[in-house]
């Protein structure tokens, strides 16, 4: 993913709350509503080949992904969307149904057991972004 394919390179500029972050690139820089950005983590993974223990390739680690839902010509604020589908939960024989789980930007033990340091599993400001169209080429950490 280069600039050269026309997709925006940008920077978490400030965490807003649990779900929410601004990016330092806004709509003078092409960024719209909807658009979708992978939040990487600063050091990718180097696949090694099994027999030789050369450097294949590397691959990009997102740790999360989010969209854009508000933008100003220089900034724009993005939420994560995903969410998961909890089991039943009952509780003192009541019975609440299965509960959806929004992704927050903190990260979770089961995130944590995916080889990413746990400092370097949450969200900071400086964080790179780089906007994905499709499905993200490299690997993002379930939630």
């Amino acid at each position: 993913m280069s600039e050269s394919q026309g997709l925006v390179r940008a920077k978490v500029a400030r965490l807003l709350n649990a779900t929410d972050l601004a990016l330092n690139k806004g709509a003078n820089d092409g960024v719209e509503v909807g658009t979708r950005f992978a939040i990487l983590d600063n050091r990718g993974h180097d696949i090694l080949d099994p027999d030789t223990g050369d450097v294949l390739d590397s691959v990009q680690i997102a740790k999360t992904v989010v969209k854009v839902v508000s933008v100003t010509p220089r900034l724009a604020v993005a939420r994560t969307f995903r969410t998961k589908r909890t089991g039943l939960s009952v509780m003192a024989g009541l019975d609440f149904g299965p509960r959806d789980r929004v992704e927050t930007l903190r990260s979770d033990s089961h995130r944590l057991q995916q080889e990413l340091d746990p400092k370097d599993s949450y969200i900071k400001e400086g964080d790179e972004a780089i906007e994905y169209r499709g499905d993200f080429d490299g690997i993002v950490f379930e939630f």
